[in-house]
């Protein structure tokens, strides 16, 4: 992207104008100047508009699922819309007809989202594998490694959240679809930042929360199931917006729709929807491909900063094709640092002992550059 068309980004974003620098993306996302006239005009229409205007927001439901698919390599048809990324993995973990003894390949470090659906299914029988990282870092070798013939199903994160290291897919996919293992991807800390093909990597199951690099508010979510998989599964849940004729209200008939929208039980979030819609509609504009090509630019550029600086990244000496968005540090006072930064106005997160950086496409080498000169100065002062 060009500084132009940068700048042109960085106008729609309000809190840039109180100088803060917010590398935090991978926490919780901002809203923009899109959002706020968008919310408006919803807030409108409920207090003095159509007030229920519910054509209007299929006809937004819609038009979202297109774009997300879009971004994806789907149809829109394999979308549903849910409250959060754990909702949806409930619904891929308490859907598939499970066995005694049937086994899921989980890590050590997974975001709990993606791992307490399926401790779940210990009651049923179900045993989890968790697989050992090494050095914050678990690789599609380590999956592939812990296959054995009773595994049945296999859950990673596209971009793991402590280290920021984005999973190789491809190879992966291709061997669960050949011993027939389910692949689901918890995809929150990769959507909105890079990209992911769901037919090439051959994924199954997908749930993505739309609050993080989405730029979304909490309590949206959406899932992207397989026709495959989903012609393989109980519907769980199932409600009045399950089924074919949903509108003959008294009629009763359990005729499930045959598309993803079978698993859109109730009524949907409506502030959810129209602001995710103003999200993805920002992404399709810019193109997502020049999004992921400026984020992944802003990454190398700020590890090669920090190690010009000696501190050594999680992903300091990784390929570009496993990073993504989040560049993170271990230090025995991240602490202490992140506590410096926040009185220097700049937002990161602390996750587990770790310092975690997330900046987004519309994020500057210049932000960066202040961001490694503040941890210089806290060098320089305290060590």
């Amino acid at each position: 992207m060009t500084r132009d068309e940068i700048n042109s980004a960085r106008s729609e974003f309000p809190y840039l104008q109180k100088g803060t620098i917010y590398f935090n993306h991978a926490s919780s996302g901002p809203l923009t100047t899109r959002h706020i006239a968008t919310m408006n005009r919803l807030l409108y229409e409920k207090s003095e508009g159509s007030i229920d205007d519910y054509e209007e927001l299929l006809k937004v439901a819609d038009e979202t699922k297109r774009i997300i698919s879009k971004m994806i390599n789907t149809s829109k048809d394999r979308i549903a819309f849910t409250s959060n990324t754990s909702s949806g993995l409930n619904i891929l973990a308490q859907g598939i007809r499970w066995e005694k003894g049937d086994r899921v390949v989980l890590n050590d470090v997974e975001f709990p989202a993606n791992v307490y659906p399926f401790m779940n299914l210990r009651e049923k029988g179900v045993e989890i594998d968790f697989v050992k990282s090494h050095n914050g870092v678990v690789t599609e070798d380590d999956l592939l490694n812990a296959i054995t013939r009773k595994t049945r199903l296999i859950s990673i994160s596209q971009v793991q959240f402590l280290s920021g290291y984005k999973i190789e897919l491809e190879n992966l996919g291709k061997v669960c679809k050949e011993k027939n293992i389910v692949l689901a991807i918890d995809a929150i800390q990769g959507l909105g930042a890079v990209g992911i093909d769901v037919q090439k990597s051959k994924v199954d199951f997908l749930s993505c929360g739309a609050q993080k690099w989405m730029l979304s508010l909490q309590g949206m979510a959406f899932i992207y199931i397989s026709e495959e998989l989903q012609n393989k599964m109980y519907t769980v849940p199932a409600g009045w917006l399950s089924v074919e004729d949903a509108w003959n209200l008294i009629k009763y008939e359990l005729k499930l729709k045959k598309t993803a929208n079978r698993y859109q039980a109730g009524t949907l979030n409506t502030f959810g929807v129209y602001t995710l819609n103003t999200s993805v509609k920002l992404f399709d504009e810019i193109g997502f491909d020049r999004i992921e090509e400026q984020v992944l630019d802003n990454s190398i550029y700020f590890i090669d900063q920090l190690r010009n600086e000696r501190i050594e990244p999680i992903l300091n000496g990784f390929e570009m094709k496993n990073l993504a968005g989040i560049v993170s540090i271990k230090r025995k006072d991240s602490g202490e640092i992140f506590k410096y930064l926040n009185k220097k106005n700049i937002v990161s997160s602390l996750r587990e002992g770790i310092l975690r950086f997330s900046p987004h496409f519309y994020n500057t080498k210049d932000e960066i550059d202040k961001v490694v000169a503040e941890l210089r100065n806290y060098s320089n002062i305290y060590c």
